[in-house]
């Protein structure tokens, strides 16, 4: 047989690496409160099912394995909840200097009737 003979090497090992960023969780029934931030954040949902309200009072979905983005600025304020009976775990980039605040909180938006998150409707 002709031809070029191949060898197989065994692949180098790659540890995977999460970009540096933050962890939250949401417990089940937990709800983030009303909040914006300074600086654009992408976010992979890990486990559970996270619902945001937008601040046009939007309501989006995500379940695991998802990615969105959440805009700067206080034009695009929003809440998390948990309404699963599992935890919610987020991976949050970008990674913020120490003693920056990660979120800002804020007043729900106009309109928002008290069944979206309760105890952060007023």
């Amino acid at each position: 047989m002709g031809g070029q003979q191949v060898t197989a090497r065994p692949a180098r090992a790659r540890i995977p690496a999460a970009p540096a960023g933050r962890e939250i969780v949401i417990p089940p029934g937990g709800c983030t409160g009303w909040h914006y931030h300074r600086v654009r954040l992408n976010a992979v949902v890990l486990a559970g099912t996270l619902t945001r309200v937008l601040h046009d009072r939007t309501v989006v979905v995500h379940r695991t394995g998802t990615t969105f983005v959440e805009p700067a600025g206080i034009g695009h304020i929003h809440l998390g909840h948990n309404l699963g009976s599992d935890p919610v775990v987020l991976h949050v980039t970008p990674a913020l200097p120490p003693g920056t605040p990660f979120a800002i909180p804020t007043p729900s938006p106009p309109g928002v009737t008290p069944a979206v998150c309760r105890e952060h409707a007023a």
